[in-house]
């Protein structure tokens, strides 16, 4: 596995394998993360689509020196899922 540095260093220069990687490893937590909020498994799947397509789309939100890629995506998931939550 690439260092969380090295994950957002190459999402900024375009590298899918990046995101790749990322979603390889974190995508369990946080799809468990937001089905545990949701209580759905097709709002979870959204989820976790719309937070790695955040991160994606704007990778620079993420900063390796205040924390894990791991705790970004599931802060993220959190509140993503009990925006979700509280909207249906």
């Amino acid at each position: 596995m690439i260092s969380d540095e090295d994950v957002r260093a190459r999402l900024i220069s375009g590298d899918p394998h990046a995101l790749e990687s990322a979603y390889d490893a974190y995508a369990p937590y946080v799809y468990g993360v937001a089905v545990k909020v949701t209580g759905s498994a097709a709002a979870a799947e959204e989820v976790t689509q719309e937070v790695f397509v955040a991160l994606w789309e704007r990778p620079g939100a993420f900063d390796p020196r205040t924390g894990s890629l791991r705790a970004w995506l599931v802060t993220r998931s959190l509140h993503v899922s009990a925006t979700r939550s509280r909207v249906s």
